[in-house]
């Protein structure tokens, strides 16, 4: 036998257009469903909660809560939708005090045994954190909502990249920093050109077993297992205002390498400038004494005197452009295994002839004011600097009071 009606529903005709109303512009499916029982069950007192079901579409629990709420509080009790805290649904959203809680959980460094953050170590982790603070123990979250959390808050604790620069203020590094900064954002001059150079250690490496080459349906095959045959260095100059790159494969990276891959760069590269302004990091080869090691006085003084050097600092690499023209030749080239030299020779001989068929200038953005206004904490307190000064300064003169005064002093007051 169905169960006898305990709530009855008789609308005005206000009421019922305002019902109508609010189905249709309802965005949630819950309230949707609650509008369209409340519809069936107006003025048919006759029909059971499962009828009214069926003509709604939701289950006689349901009919009955929404039935239940309207007869207590009206059409606001029916609008709102409320959850069990514990529910799986009520998980899914988290208040702002336990977002802040995992972001700071977040930022730190991930427990013993990780090696990075995990939405799902997140979640347990956090999980412990609230369960810790509640008094009831019952405070829990899902990993949904941790993971739309992170994404709100633009945090990727998954990921890292590698970004060398000094954890403090240090005027050396900022010194050459505005210094290269300041070259890239010369003009361009045919007569004085700017050049970036950088290099690569590479390994030649060889099949061990033979590839199996894609077919339809099926992707390559190469065996894990390789044969190595040394490595040699890649040396990369590229000119940033028309995005020209120079390659050069040698056997070692020495001094005398580097030395007449600049010769190179001097008399066949720009044989027309009066100067070249020559930005590289200060690894040990790359200076002038290195021309020495290789050409006579008088030759090595001849390139010398064509060249303009400025170093990037230390831990300032990515200031050097030149990187960019390496990653740029190891993704479209060196990416795969090359077994040796005279191959890679002339595999990047063909990839720097068609890529100076579509050669575009390197659009640098990062200015000086850039640098000042995001590197700030790398420049030095002015006013520290000269409080140090004037303390030590202050010190002196008291030593020397001191002395003055001591018995021991040639003109010592007795």
């Amino acid at each position: 036998m169905a169960r006898p009606r305990q709530y009855t529903v008789q609308l005005s005709e206000a009421e019922l257009s305002f019902a109508k109303r609010e189905l249709k512009a309802a965005s949630s499916d819950t309230r949707k469903r609650r509008y369209r029982i409340l519809i069936a069950a107006n003025k048919n007192p006759n029909l059971t909660y499962k009828e009214i079901g069926n003509k709604a579409g939701a289950s006689e629990p349901t009919v009955l809560a929404a039935l239940k709420s309207f007869a207590n509080g009206g059409f606001e009790a029916l609008s709102t939708i409320e959850r069990n805290p514990k529910s799986d649904c009520a998980r899914l959203k988290i208040d702002g005090a336990v977002e802040a809680k995992l972001i700071a959980k977040a930022c730190q460094n991930p427990p013993a045994g990780a090696a990075k953050w995990t939405v799902k170590l997140l979640t347990e982790e956090l999980i412990v954190l609230l369960q810790n603070e509640s008094t009831d123990g019952i405070q829990t979250v899902s990993r949904s909502a941790v993971g739309k959390a992170l994404q709100r808050n633009d945090l990727r604790p998954h990921l890292n990249e590698y970004w060398c620069i000094p954890p403090e203020e240090d005027a050396n590094f900022v010194a050459a920093m505005e210094d290269v900064l300041d070259v890239y954002s010369r003009p361009y001059d045919e007569r004085n050109p700017v050049w970036c150079m950088d290099e690569k250690p590479y390994q030649l490496l060889d099949e061990a077993r033979e590839p199996i080459p894609m077919r339809p349906g099926d992707i390559a095959k190469i065996d894990s297992e390789y044969v190595r045959h040394g490595t040699v260095s890649i040396f990369c100059f590229i000119q940033p205002h028309t995005g020209t790159i120079v390659h050069a494969v040698e056997q070692t990276r020495t001094a005398v390498d580097w030395a007449e891959k600049i010769r190179y760069l001097v008399d066949e590269v720009a044989p027309n400038a009066d100067k070249i302004t020559l930005v590289m990091d200060n690894l040990n080869t790359h200076c002038l004494g290195s021309l020495y090691k290789a050409f006579p006085p008088e030759e090595a003084r001849r390139i010398a005197r064509k060249l303009d050097i400025h170093y990037t600092p230390k831990h300032g690499s990515w200031l050097d452009i030149a990187e960019l023209g390496i990653n740029i030749i190891t993704r479209e080239c060196l990416d795969r295994r090359i077994p040796s030299i005279e191959q890679l020779q002339a595999e990047l001989k063909a990839w720097n002839i068609r890529y100076d068929q579509n050669k575009r200038p390197v659009n640098w953005q990062f200015t000086t004011e850039d640098a000042r206004i995001k590197l700030k904490s790398l420049y030095p307190d002015i006013q520290s600097a000269y409080a140090s000064r004037d303390n030590r300064r202050k010190m002196k003169d008291s030593s020397a009071a001191v002395s003055e005064d001591s018995p021991m002093a040639p003109n010592a007051k007795v």
